[in-house]
């Protein structure tokens, strides 16, 4: 518990961190009082002032926030729009933009430099498309039935295997079923009953159960220069991105449920179990985050950097700035809907981790 309470401290602490830096250069740059910078949610645990800015410690390790002179964010403050000209509502429509989109794109930054220096330092990954298991995992039934990593499996029920695709398409068809599986093990030939654990699993079709007996691909790495690098890192960044962009429109069309949406608590979970399983993993897990924060925040939800960036751009529409208490509305409709949103996915987070 220790170490995934400190994993999701670092996940969290590093992913927060990055993005609000984002705001706060981005504001200094134009010329923008950033009257506070917060890592963590109050209340404040300690912080000091220098020039213009005080910077925070919060006791609540889940967000932080940079407070911008005259803007009005998620702390509902009012009191600080005077028209100074260092102050957010008088800057420009580019340099607001520039400001709120900043976060967001430190994230995505932050996202491509881990995965460029995973791919350098490890290499590409290169799977193995034959049926050689690489790993597998404890208490399940391959590693129960005595398969190690580096055996190959060679027939299910006198069916001959020769690829992973073979053996995942008879393995996740017949759940429950005891399968007669012969492996190849050094220069020994061994066969044993396996009965394929029954779990459940997401598809495009939606959920369904499906027979596993805890084995990996066996994956290695090869060495590649560091142009091919940052191009394998830049394409892994789109990709986990366009999963994202993927999963808000399955959400928004009905083709996937609230149910599959991970949340603080799942967070948290994968934390630890990332962390445990070496640098790689937790380093990957926090290029992820990164990420999927960053494109969360882009989207026209109020209170997120996307809705204000929507509030913006109808201020330049309109030829004229919203009034405080339009505004004061927007972030305040924006928090209730945030916070029903992660009441829901926590509750489902709960019920998918600890009792289903």
């Amino acid at each position: 518990m220790f170490i995934t309470f400190i994993a999701f401290v670092v996940v969290v602490g590093v992913v927060i961190f990055i993005h609000e830096s984002g705001h706060f250069l981005a504001a200094r740059a134009v010329g923008a009082r950033v009257e506070v910078f917060s890592l963590g949610l109050p209340p404040r645990l300690v912080g000091i002032k220098r020039g213009d800015t005080e910077y925070r410690l919060g006791w609540i390790p889940l967000g932080g926030y940079v407070k911008i002179a005259g803007m009005i964010d998620e702390s509902m403050d009012d009191e600080g729009v005077t028209g100074a000209p260092d102050e957010f509502m008088s800057k420009s429509y580019p340099s607001k933009v520039f400001i709120l989109i900043a976060g967001v794109l430190m994230n995505f930054l932050l996202g491509f430099l881990i995965y460029a220096f995973i791919v350098f330092v490890e290499g590409d990954i290169k799977i193995d498309p034959s049926s050689s298991i690489g790993s597998l995992a404890e208490g399940y039934p391959a590693q129960e039935a005595g398969m190690l990593s580096g055996d190959r499996i060679i027939s299910i029920n006198s069916k001959e295997i020769s690829t992973w695709e073979d053996l995942t398409k008879i393995i996740h068809n017949r759940p429950g079923e005891s399968l007669s599986i012969s492996w190849v093990h050094e220069a020994d030939t061994v066969t044993s009953a396996v009965v394929p654990r029954t779990e459940t699993r997401q598809f495009e079709d939606g959920e369904r159960e499906i027979g596993l007996i805890g084995i990996t691909q066996n994956i290695t790495y090869v060495k590649v220069p560091p142009a091919q690098a940052i191009s394998k890192g830049a394409k892994l960044t789109v990709t986990y991105l366009q999963m994202s962009v993927e999963t808000v429109s399955k959400l928004v069309t009905g083709r996937a449920s609230i149910k599959e949406v991970t949340g603080i608590v799942g967070i948290v979970q994968y934390s630890g179990q990332t962390a445990r399983a070496g640098w790689v993993s937790f380093l990957g897990f926090i290029g992820f985050i990164s990420i999927s924060i960053g494109f969360f925040n882009i989207l026209p939800i109020p209170m997120l950097d996307g809705g204000h960036i929507v509030m913006a751009t109808i201020e330049v529409i309109i030829r004229r700035n919203l009034s405080t208490k339009v505004k004061l509305i927007i972030q305040q409709v924006g928090l209730a809907l945030i916070l029903v949103l992660m009441v829901v996915v926590t509750y489902h987070d709960v019920l998918r981790i600890f009792i289903k």
